[in-house]
């Protein structure tokens, strides 16, 4: 029977030896856990680590009357190791609460009955009121075990009693995952107060704190990914406020020399001007998709500009039945500036840009294409929008595809995808 206690406990101080090595691991590569969390968790986890190491070594020393007094000094780190794992829950808590820990009525509370128990373990040495070792090497509860381990329990109920409190403070996942560590943990420290199962008890404890762990780190995740997506909404936002300053130039010269020759032409591209910059500035403003329609309006508006400006050398034509559906903001005249710009030879032929929508199997489909030059896109070229930046817009924003291919004999064709809303019954 011992025999086989014996070889339980080895595997079970094996098991939690690997436990805690990958829960330090973990910890240290998670890329989703901050500074802070990274340090609290490779800290718990070691921690469990050396309590599991002296539970390894006492299994070891177990009843060999050779090393009763190392078994006496296995114990006293022992029992010092299995308080600290019951300690630290605590510290996350009130971290994660945002609050002081010096004025912190349960960080008091919780250090004072930490004090208690390690004043306890220390009298432990001189009397065998608690626990005694014999000098053969046996282990023998005294009348007062349970009395010592008392102030863990209450460090347990303390902590539960404070993750209640602050229960609105806290994330729902971290709410259960405090409740996953503190609950069965308390319930495993009483019980050893009764029963002499330290191992399993120990083996519990480090497994609900790798629950707990689990938990945290899917928190993490999330809250790592919704910032991710914040960053790349700001990064796409800074990008929708950068206007051409050329086009903005090169519209005032052409609205200044019409206001001489032709004062009605000039009057128009104003109006047009205008019309463009309003849309712009609403697009800039807005965090949601809009009416496709509202992006033709603006396209409209620009190639009205350009045109005046370019009178015989661009032509456009737009063939766009289908129009009820909604795009980011800004997707559809950048796409066609880009297509004016990189298309534009004042030596060369007229440019021709054709503007086309459809309804297809994948979704709503828009094609910009241009009979210039074949794009190539360079990293010092940015047009009003980068290319790059509509994509990432329309996949963040849509789930959509943006596409760019030579379109046949010559020029360019960018092709975007957004796939339809699924209807709900």
């Amino acid at each position: 029977m011992t025999d086989w206690i014996t070889i339980l406990d080895f595997v079970l101080a094996g098991a939690l030896l690997v436990m805690m090595v990958i829960g330090i691991a973990f910890s240290a590569v998670m890329p989703a856990l901050g500074r802070w969390n990274k340090r609290y968790f490779i800290t718990l986890f070691s921690l469990f680590f050396l309590c599991t190491v002296t539970c390894f070594i006492a299994v070891l020393f177990w009843e060999d009357p050779t090393k009763a007094q190392a078994a006496r000094i296995v114990y006293i780190f022992e029992g010092l190791f299995l308080s600290t794992p019951i300690f630290m829950p605590m510290l996350f808590l009130l971290h994660d609460c945002g609050e002081n820990i010096r004025n912190s009525a349960l960080f008091k509370a919780v250090t004072a009955l930490m004090g208690i128990y390690i004043g306890v373990l220390i009298a432990a040495q001189f009397t065998t009121a608690f626990y005694h070792v014999t000098p053969n090497n046996h282990f023998f509860r005294g009348t007062l075990w349970w009395l010592w381990l008392t102030p863990l329990v209450l460090i347990m109920i303390c902590n539960i009693a404070g993750v209640i409190k602050r229960r609105k403070k806290l994330s729902k996942k971290v709410f259960i995952a405090l409740l996953v560590y503190l609950l069965p943990m308390t319930a495993a420290i009483i019980a050893h107060m009764f029963i002499s199962v330290e191992l399993l008890v120990i083996f519990g404890m480090a497994l609900f704190a790798l629950t707990m762990f689990v938990l945290i780190i899917s928190d993490n995740i999330e809250q790592y990914t919704r910032q991710q997506r914040e960053i790349a909404h700001q990064r796409a936002s800074v990008m929708v406020l950068q206007m051409r300053p050329h086009f903005i130039y090169n519209t005032m010269v052409t609205i200044y020399h019409l206001c001489k020759l032709d004062a009605d032409k000039a009057q128009q591209v104003t109006l047009d001007f205008t019309n463009y910059l309003r849309q712009n500035f609403s697009a800039i403003a807005s965090e949601h998709t809009v009416p496709f329609t509202d992006e033709l309006r603006h396209t409209h508006a620009y190639l009205a500009v350009e045109q005046a400006m370019h009178e015989d050398s661009l032509f456009v034509e737009m063939d766009t039945p289908h129009t009820f559906f909604r795009v980011p903001p800004l997707t559809l005249q950048p796409l066609v500036e880009n297509a004016v710009k990189h298309g534009m030879d004042p030596d060369g032929k007229p440019l021709h840009i054709f503007v086309s929508t459809r309804q297809t199997d994948a979704g709503s489909e828009i094609t910009v294409e241009n009979d210039g030059p074949d794009f190539v896109p360079a990293d010092d070229d940015e047009p009003h929008i980068a290319l790059n930046n509509i994509r990432q817009r329309i996949e963040m924003m849509c789930k959509g595809t943006l596409k760019i291919t030579p379109r046949s004999g010559g020029g360019t064709v960018v092709t975007v995808v957004i796939p339809e809303k699924p209807k709900h019954g």
